[in-house]
């Protein structure tokens, strides 16, 4: 009785030990989105809800944000582990706080293009970036496309404009209104707010940065040096588990916003899923994306966009890109091929 007593003691503490020893073993990682739950975030809570992370023995918590640059400044303040952030706004964050002990690093590109652009109504008279000289350019302050702007304004020889200022939610809403004859802002995130005030997308003009000489990268997944140095087997991890559900993203856009549904109930699904299929087609599966390939970067564009960002931001120092990014965690080239290739074109 006494030995079978022991036995059962015995093996009640090897499976607590194990228990303990699993949970150990899984990673808790707070990550910090650049933007409300729409459709675009399918990417990271797609793998979330499939259990990606979970098998890769981490535990991943997503949060809402409300910009890029609050993103960069809760990852480097180390409220956060990762984030999703505009590569532009991490390196403005660097060339600012030069002596800042925390400084985020992009560890993947997520939008290969920026997906900033400049929206018109039509009736505007607006068709070619020109047309902008003169104008009244409206946008919040912190907007990646305003900031990016005199980059867009160089390139093509763009006179000078007149701003106003307003909160997100006014911004399309003074376009219709008049209030503005342009706007600036992310392409699958306007457009979109446009039409729901009861413009039709053929009345809308869209000048989208990449068309018009801009190459200045997007979003990518930023880590704190913390969780480099400490844990470099958890980003691994992360962005193995997050290419996986890219890829699924990709190959079922309309599937994948059950997953943001799930985290906001009163989204609009059609909706989301057009802008999510929008983010797609235009700074995902990008012609530059599969050129250069899903999450990568090539360095003489990455310094020419720090360039870039120094003069237009008007940083204290100048960005040095070889602090910016930092490639050695992404997945093998077999995980990252993610992209489906482009549709033949149709026979005559």
């Amino acid at each position: 009785m006494i030995k079978r007593s022991f036995l059962k003691t015995t093996l009640g503490l090897a499976c607590a030990t194990a228990f303990g020893l699993a949970s150990a073993q899984t990673t808790p990682i707070k990550f910090q989105l650049d933007w409300r739950f729409e459709g675009p975030s399918a990417l990271f809570l797609v793998p979330a809800a499939k259990g990606y992370f979970k098998d890769a023995k981490l535990d991943v918590t997503v949060d809402a944000g409300n910009g890029s640059g609050g993103a960069v400044t809760r990852v480097a303040s180390g409220s956060y582990d990762l984030g999703f952030a505009d590569l532009a706004a991490l390196m403005e964050f660097h060339a600012n706080n030069p002596d800042a002990p925390n400084k985020p690093v992009a560890v993947m590109i997520v939008y290969n293009n920026t997906p900033a652009s400049v929206m018109a109504l039509k009736k505007s008279g607006i068709k070619t970036p020109g047309d902008l000289a003169g104008k009244k350019m409206g946008a919040p302050v912190f907007d990646a496309g305003r900031r990016a702007f005199p980059i867009f304004a160089k390139a093509n020889e763009i006179g000078n404009v007149t701003w106003t200022a307003m909160d997100p939610p006014l911004r399309e809403t003074m376009l219709v209104r008049g209030d503005v004859d342009a706007i600036t802002g992310f392409t699958f995130t306007s457009l979109l707010n446009i039409e729901a005030r009861g413009v039709k997308a053929e009345d809308v003009v869209v000048l989208q940065y990449p068309d018009y000489g801009v190459k200045l990268y997007g979003n990518a997944i930023i880590a704190s040096p913390k969780m480099i140095k400490e844990n470099p087997a958890a980003i691994r991890a992360f962005l193995s588990a997050f290419s996986k559900g890219v890829k699924d993203v990709i190959k079922d856009p309309a599937q994948s916003i059950e997953a943001v549904k799930a985290r906001d109930g009163i989204i609009n699904v059609e909706l989301e899923t057009r802008r999510l299929k929008l983010a797609i087609d235009t700074v995902i599966n990008s012609a530059d994306a599969r050129a250069e390939g899903f999450g990568q970067i090539k360095g003489p564009r990455l310094s020419l966009m720090a360039s870039q960002v120094s003069d237009a931001f008007n940083t204290k120092t100048r960005v040095k890109s070889d602090d910016i990014w930092n490639g050695s965690f992404l997945p093998s080239a077999k995980e990252l091929d993610v992209l489906p290739a482009p549709k033949a074109a149709a026979k005559k």
